[in-house]
């Protein structure tokens, strides 16, 4: 049983290494990938808007916008980074090539190969929140000014927050056909982004008190949120053990979705 378990960490470890090297090779498209989303918002709303005397009037609930939208932008980047790192791969693993029959001939277990994909999905997540960080205190007008009090809740909220884009990244490439990715970016991850509280608090919505309860049902709100409550505490925010239950919630069940799908495709 040790020994078997010892050749399963082995094998997962290898398909990490394998694709840690493939992305080596892809970092410049990589980055660009990542980045240019955040820049561009970051470049917007934080830098030409304040130049043009139209801040905005959130900046007086808790700080400039930059603060607010901070933690926003990197859910933005976990969220996109999250599904394009699982599912447009999977897109083409899962086509005419069938290049996924190389991945499950390695001596793990399906279920381990799809949860190998969540995982390596949530590694890339974490750097391109990560990344937006920079971006964020130089290019504002305002400075923006994170208050991390509580590490342990931000590397809980980060590593959640990767999980559960890449699980929702495996529940789309392993549940849509290839020729609906782009169709399904445009009906349900641009939609779920500008509904996720990336731009302004959830509680912000009480005068839309039908609209506040609605997107509750979104994950990318909840990562928004659990950002803001660990970056920038004096913003308000849903209280953290709800943050953290409903990741939880989204993750068993986009991940459970996903492998399903993905074990369907696979043994079909």
């Amino acid at each position: 049983m040790n020994n078997r378990r010892a050749g399963y960490a082995g094998a997962f470890l290898g398909l990490m290494l394998r694709d840690l090297r493939v992305l080596r090779r892809e970092i410049g498209p990589f980055a660009v990938r990542i980045i240019m989303q955040p820049l561009l918002f970051l470049f917007v709303f934080t830098y030409v808007f304040p130049h043009m005397g139209q801040g905005n009037p959130m900046a007086a609930g808790g700080g400039n916008f930059g603060t607010i939208l901070l933690p926003g932008l990197m859910a933005v980047a976990i969220m996109f980074s999250g599904i394009a790192a699982v599912a447009l791969p999977l897109s083409q693993e899962f086509g005419i090539t069938r290049e996924i029959d190389d991945r499950v001939m390695c001596p793990l277990p399906v279920t381990a190969v799809a949860l190998e994909k969540m995982c390596f999905s949530a590694l890339q997540s974490m750097l391109a929140a990560a990344l937006v960080v920079p971006l964020a205190r130089f290019i504002p007008a305002v400075p923006v000014k994170p208050e991390v009090d509580n590490w342990p809740l931000l590397i809980l909220m980060l590593v959640l927050s990767s999980l559960v884009s890449s699980a929702l990244g495996l529940a789309i490439g392993a549940n849509i056909r290839p020729q609906q990715i782009g169709l399904i970016f445009s009906i349900v991850v641009v939609p779920i982004t500008f509904l996720g509280c990336v731009y302004y608090p959830w509680e912000y919505l009480n005068h839309l008190r039908w609209l506040q309860v609605v997107v509750l049902i979104n994950p990318i709100v909840y990562m928004s949120e659990g950002l803001r409550a660990a970056l920038t505490p004096a913003v308000p925010h849903m209280p953290v053990l709800l943050i953290v239950f409903a990741l939880l919630v989204s993750l068993t069940t986009l991940g459970g979705i996903g492998i399903r799908g993905f074990l369907k495709r696979v043994i079909s």
